[in-house]
C-alpha cells in the first residue's frame, strides 16, 4: 500500500517511524506547508510542497493527514477527500458529527473512502466504550486521560496569538479513578475527573494575561476544567517537557444482576503519544484501502471497520493466532 503523509510535525514523524514496522506499506513522500528544502525526514523520505499533493493522486493509495484538530483538519480533510482516500485523527469530540458530515459529502462526491478520528481517543478508546456498553448494557462509562501530553490541546494553545510554543498535560484526579475502580459508580462532572496543566512559551512582548485568559476560556478544550497556566522559557520547555508521553483508561462499571457487579477496563501507557497514534493511523489506512477496494465510499469511523480490516494477516491466520 502506497502511503502519503500530509503534515510533518510530531504526528507526521510518528507515522513515518511506524511505516518501518509495516512491511505491507511504503512511503511515497511527505507533504509540508514549510519550505521542503528546510525539512529533513527521519528516514530520508522525499519531501514535497503541500500545494503539489494533487500531482500525486495516482501514486498514493491512502493519504494520512497529520494536521491539528483546532483549525487544520476541519478544512483539510474534506478538501483532500475529494482527491484521495484519507485518514485523520480529528479529536474534538463535540464536533465529530459535523466533521463526519462534511468529509462524507466530499468523499462521496468523487468516490473516495475516508476514515476520521483514528488514533486512541477517539479511536481505540471509542471501540472499548462500544464493546463495554454491548457487554454491560446496565452501567456507566468513565474515561480518564493521562497524565500525559495532549497533542491536540497543545496545538490549540500554540494557535493563540503571542504563543511561541506550548505543552498541555491532562492529569486524571486520583480519587475519582479509585472510586470508579472500586465499583462505586460515582456521578462525576468534567471538572471532577481531570486537571489541565499548561506550560507556555510566550513571544517577546506578548500579553501574557490575555494568553492565559484565552486558554482558560477556550470552549471544548479548557473552559470546563480547572486549568493552570505556567509561563516558561524555551530552554525550560525543551528540558522539562520535551517528551510526549500519554495514556489513560476506559472503565465501565455495571451489573448483570442485583448482587453481581463488574468492572471492565482498557488502559494504555505510552512513552510516545505521536508514535503510538501514528501506528494506529497506519492500521486505519490499511482498513481504508480494503474498504475502498470493496467500493464502499464516503466517510467511516472505527465503528464501521471490521477488526480484520486493520490487520495485515488474512482471516485464517487471524483465527489461528488470535481467536
Amino acid at each position: 500500500m502506497r502511503i502519503g503523509i500530509y503534515g510533518y510535525g510530531n504526528l507526521g514523524r510518528g507515522v513515518e517511524k511506524a511505516l518501518a514496522l509495516n512491511p505491507d506499506m511504503e512511503l511515497v513522500g511527505v507533504f509540508t506547508r514549510r519550505d521542503p528544502a528546510t525539512v529533513t525526514t527521519e528516514t530520508g523520505a522525499p519531501v514535497y510542497a503541500a500545494e503539489r499533493v494533487e500531482d500525486f493522486e495516482s501514486a498514493i493509495d491512502v493519504l494520512i493527514l497529520c494536521g491539528g484538530s483546532a483549525t487544520d483538519l476541519p478544512e483539510m480533510t474534506p478538501a483532500l477527500a475529494r482527491h484521495f482516500n484519507v485518514v485523520d485523527s480529528f479529536d474534538t469530540h463535540a464536533r465529530i458529527p459535523e466533521h463526519f458530515a462534511r468529509v462524507d459529502e466530499a468523499a462521496l462526491r468523487t468516490a473516495h473512502t475516508a476514515l476520521i478520528s483514528g488514533g486512541w481517543d477517539p479511536g481505540l478508546f471509542s471501540l472499548a466504550r462500544l464493546y463495554m456498553n454491548a457487554a454491560l448494557p446496565q452501567g456507566r462509562d468513565y474515561t480518564f486521560w493521562g497524565r500525559g501530553v495532549s497533542q491536540g490541546h497543545s496545538d490549540a494553545i500554540r494557535r493563540i496569538p503571542g504563543v511561541k510554543d506550548a505543552r498541555q498535560y491532562t492529569v486524571p484526579i486520583a480519587e475519582a479513578v479509585a472510586r470508579v475502580r472500586a465499583g462505586e459508580n460515582p456521578e462525576l462532572t468534567t471538572r471532577e475527573k481531570h486537571l489541565r496543566e499548561c506550560y507556555v512559551v510566550a513571544e517577546e512582548g506578548a500579553d501574557r494575561a490575555l494568553i492565559e485568559k484565552t486558554i482558560r476560556e477556550m470552549p471544548n478544550y479548557f473552559a470546563d476544567y480547572d486549568t493552570t497556566v505556567t509561563f516558561v522559557t524555551e530552554e525550560e520547555l525543551k528540558r522539562n517537557h520535551g517528551a510526549l508521553p500519554h495514556g489513560g483508561q476506559v472503565i465501565r462499571s455495571g451489573k448483570t444482576s442485583a448482587k453481581n457487579g463488574h468492572v471492565m477496563e482498557f488502559s494504555l501507557k505510552l512513552d510516545s503519544n505521536p508514535e503510538f497514534t501514528g501506528s494506529v493511523l497506519l492500521a486505519c489506512a490499511r482498513a481504508v484501502g480494503k474498504i475502498y477496494a470493496r467500493e464502499s465510499y464516503g466517510c467511516h469511523t472505527l465503528f464501521d471497520v471490521a477488526p480484520a480490516d486493520l490487520s495485515p494477516l488474512d482471516p485464517a491466520e487471524l483465527r489461528k493466532r488470535l481467536l
